[in-house]
């Protein structure tokens, strides 16, 4: 696999960066007398260290080792340094956990390993990043600290649906015709309104499933919002139960959800087929309207076309007569052949269950047909339309609907060779990526803190900014996954970023919550999760009811990301929100 030199050169650098700092950090400083220096005149002057690598003795640059033997600074420089390198190793953590989970599920298939454990596992870096930044020290420490996981739960939601968004969509722009983007053509450059991107119907159902994930984040501000804040610790709990629920829930759909498709794939079909039997009934214009004057199915009409249809006039339809009126239907172009159209009609009009449909069946069968047909006209244009138009329209809906249910992989499966190994291999990524976040979420946020003291940055700003990119490996996929120009790969890259983001509100939240909860800290992030619903909200709406994206939505959504920071900056040091 072509994954693997990649996957080999990640695991080459986290070893090489593991030794490098361990190994500078064994070279403690053995400190030396004056009796045993030769003065040469000059006062001695003491210069600060650019990194404290004192191993077993108290660091005296006034900064505190992780782990004791973990290299720490006071310097501006120095914490950026490190930021880069404890960033750089969370991010190989990801990209390991990231990599390893593909291999599952390429070896095991969707199911219980795609829909729960997998979504467990890319959601590990920012839950050990947040444990990390509540865990350590006393109350008082962990009440300072737990604003940088706030900050990654922020910025993470922030970032992939504002600079990521924007990114895709700029990445895999095709032209616009007829308000959907064309696969693999792109030859009206950076056009607003001409340029964009088009998703399936299952990127808006996602979307959706992440506006609802907000709700225990607006629990968790009501007593806030009503100044009850006794019972605001009560709230965190409820929260905390609420956020496991629904990460239950969200897992159980994404076991199901091969299986929900099918069966809404399989239901768009059988409206094809419906379809294809009323726009018979309007090419026979000789047999009169189809609706009365009040709109009802004229029964006169569909017992003329029952007469028409019995060609042997022995009043029953039989699969063969069926047959032979579905050959002339051309459900070819949408993948149907004649007998699973032929058995669809069977179920909903032999309700004799004899293998054959009488007059009566077939009235009463048509009849519900036209009624399904008025109620669809209902609800996408708001009236009934005359009988023609109704048809001509309930077609289109029903072609739309199964292009739009239907798994159109362009993509060809590998064959996984040994899988016995190469489920090893996986193992072997998802323990070393687990490790190393474990291992470096800590030094991070030591980092962070010590970071924001020496710049007198909040330290939820620095957060906000850098850790989601360090934390987040599906960034570079995604771009790339997306740059293929296709309704498929854009559909995958969008379906993703809204899965991780949902994950972010249900299972990193509620590690948060429950860490709030156990250590009985303070809940005081309003305009932290204001910014986060606000931004949930407009973009999971925008997402949740159009499947194509102009180009110019791109330039709305990266504009939201320094709004959203400069938003959290007003509320907090001008309005005194926290």
């Amino acid at each position: 696999m072509a994954i693997k030199k990649d996957v080999a050169l990640q695991l080459f650098l986290a070893v090489v960066l593991l030794l490098l700092i361990l190994g500078s950090s064994g070279q403690s400083s053995q400190p030396v007398s004056d009796d045993d220096l030769a003065s040469d005149g000059v006062p001695s002057v003491r210069r600060p260290s650019f990194i404290s690598l004192n191993r077993f003795s108290s660091s005296s640059s006034g900064c505190e080792e992780t782990y004791g033997f973990l290299p720490c600074t006071t310097t501006v420089v120095g914490n950026i340094f490190l930021i880069v390198v404890y960033g750089y190793l969370m991010f190989l953590s990801a990209k390991l956990l990231s990599h390893g989970s593909e291999f599952l599920l390429q070896i095991l298939g969707p199911g219980i390993i795609g829909g729960f454990f997998l979504p467990i596992l890319g959601a590990l870096p920012d839950a050990t990043i947040i444990l990390a930044s509540g865990l350590s020290g006393d109350k008082e420490t962990a009440q300072s600290q737990v604003s940088v996981g706030m900050g990654l739960l922020a910025g993470s939601n922030v970032m992939l649906l504002t600079i990521l968004w924007g990114s895709c969509l700029i990445a895999g722009k095709c032209d616009l015709e007829n308000s959907v983007a064309v696969d693999q053509q792109d030859t009206k450059g950076f056009s607003l309104t001409g340029s964009g991107v088009s998703t399936d119907i299952w990127t808006s159902y996602a979307a959706r499933t992440m506006v609802i994930s907000v709700i225990p984040f607006i629990i968790v501000q009501l007593p806030l919002v009503f100044n009850a804040t006794s019972l605001s610790r009560l709230a965190v709990l409820i929260s905390f139960i609420i956020s496991i629920s629904l990460f239950v829930a969200y897992s159980l759909y994404q076991i199901f959800q091969p299986w929900i498709q099918k069966r809404k794939l399989a239901y768009a079909k059988h409206k094809h087929v419906m379809s294809g039997f009323l726009k018979y009934l309007r090419r026979s214009s000789s047999l009169g309207k189809l609706f009365t004057a009040n709109g009802e199915p004229d029964k006169v009409v569909l017992q003329k076309l029952f007469k028409t249809v019995d060609q042997n006039s022995d009043g029953y339809l039989t699969m063969n007569d069926l047959r032979a009126l579905i050959i002339g239907f051309q459900f070819e172009e949408v993948d149907i052949d004649s007998d699973e159209a032929v058995a669809q009609v069977m179920k909903d009009f032999d309700t004799s269950h004899d293998t054959q449909i009488d007059e009566s069946e077939f009235v009463k069968g048509f009849t519900r047909w036209l009624n399904k047909a008025k109620r669809a006209a209902i609800m996408h244009q708001g009236r009934t339309l005359q009988s023609i138009r109704l048809l001509n329209d309930f077609d289109l809906e029903t072609r739309r609907e199964k292009e739009l249910f239907e798994d159109k992989s362009d993509e060809a499966v590998e064959k996984v060779e040994n899988p016995r190994s190469q489920i090893s291999k996986a193992v072997f990524m998802l323990l070393l990526g687990t490790i190393v976040a474990a291992a470096f979420a800590d030094p991070l946020v030591d980092t962070v803190n010590n970071f924001s003291t020496a710049t007198s940055i909040p330290s939820f700003f620095v957060s906000f900014v850098i850790l989601p990119f360090a934390s987040s490996s599906e960034i570079v996929s995604t771009l790339i996954s997306v740059s293929k120009k296709r309704l498929r790969t854009a559909s995958l890259a969008y379906s993703e970023i809204y899965g991780s983001v949902t994950m972010s509100s249900i299972l990193t939240l509620a590690v948060f919550l429950g860490l709030v909860y156990i250590r009985n800290l303070t809940w005081d992030f309003s305009s932290e999760v204001l910014v986060i619903l606000i931004v949930r909200i407009v973009m999971g709406n925008i997402a949740s009811f159009r499947t194509t994206f102009p180009l110019w939505m791109s330039l709305m959504a990266i504009l939201l990301y320094p709004l959203s920071l400069l938003l959290v900056f007003i509320l907090n040091y001008v309005f005194g929100w926290s």
